[in-house]
């Protein structure tokens, strides 16, 4: 049964679909992918999906049983959702272990900064920062991380909330993790993903490198225009003749 599903979902930019009534599910314990080519409406699709954009029509299914028309981005983790964004969310002036401390709490932000954090905090921010390679780096400033560290620190932040029994969260999308990402980061990023659906979550996952596709992907949706154009097994889906000229342009 799947854990996420859409029905019909639309959303439009003046007058334009963005994504046009689509269709699709994901299922926990899997990576599923999503493709295209450049404004075939990825983003826009996980946008509308966590509350950024609203939805225009049609409605998304959480479990089978929760049927939403409308979703704030503030609600997401009510629903046991969670995501990383193209353009790294963090509190810059904050240090890199007080931004993984943060979502260790049910509190507020501004009283999560001055309480006492106990040994449970420490200990799971520790772990999640030595896994991402930054737990050398916890008494920096965010603002002071290269581009890849503060991709590895907004990761950092999601296994802490999946890990931290804040909440059940069951569906995490990341919209393009690996962009601008150096060999040794990939790695480290790539090990997560595998590691979040071997935990049985569900995983969704944009991304433009196609061997990593290949690698991750259990099920793999390619959009165009808005529109879902094939779906299936990575390996068999990129050999169609439609997907390599829509996204390969061949």
């Amino acid at each position: 049964m799947p854990i996420l599903s859409t029905k019909n979902i639309s959303k439009r930019f003046d007058g334009v679909h963005a994504v046009n009534s689509l269709s699709i599910s994901f299922e926990a314990g899997k990576i599923t992918s999503i493709v295209g080519p450049n404004g075939s409406g990825k983003s826009t699709l996980i946008n509308t999906l966590t509350g950024i954009h609203p939805i225009d029509s049609g409605e998304m299914i959480i479990l089978d049983s929760t049927h939403l028309s409308k979703i704030r981005a503030h609600q997401i983790p009510f629903y046991g959702m969670t995501r990383t964004f193209q353009d790294v969310k963090l509190f810059e002036q904050m240090l890199v272990l007080d931004n993984v401390l943060v979502v260790l709490t049910e509190r507020s932000i501004w009283k999560s900064l001055f309480e006492k954090h106990n040994a449970f905090h420490l200990e799971k921010a520790e772990e999640v920062l030595k896994k991402v390679g930054l737990w050398e780096k916890r008494n920096e400033l965010a603002k002071n991380l290269s581009y890849g560290q503060r991709k590895l620190l907004e990761i950092a932040r999601i296994l802490a909330m999946v890990h931290s029994g804040v909440g059940d969260i069951e569906i995490i999308f990341f919209d393009e993790p690996f962009a601008g990402l150096f060999p040794e980061m990939i790695k480290v990023v790539v090990s997560v993903l595998k590691e979040l659906r071997t935990q049985g979550k569900a995983v969704i996952l944009v991304e433009h490198n196609m061997d990593l596709i290949r690698e991750l992907s259990d099920h793999l949706y390619v959009l165009d225009s808005g529109e879902l154009l094939a779906e299936g097994k990575p390996n068999e889906v990129l050999e169609k003749r439609d997907v390599i000229e829509a996204y390969l342009g061949e």
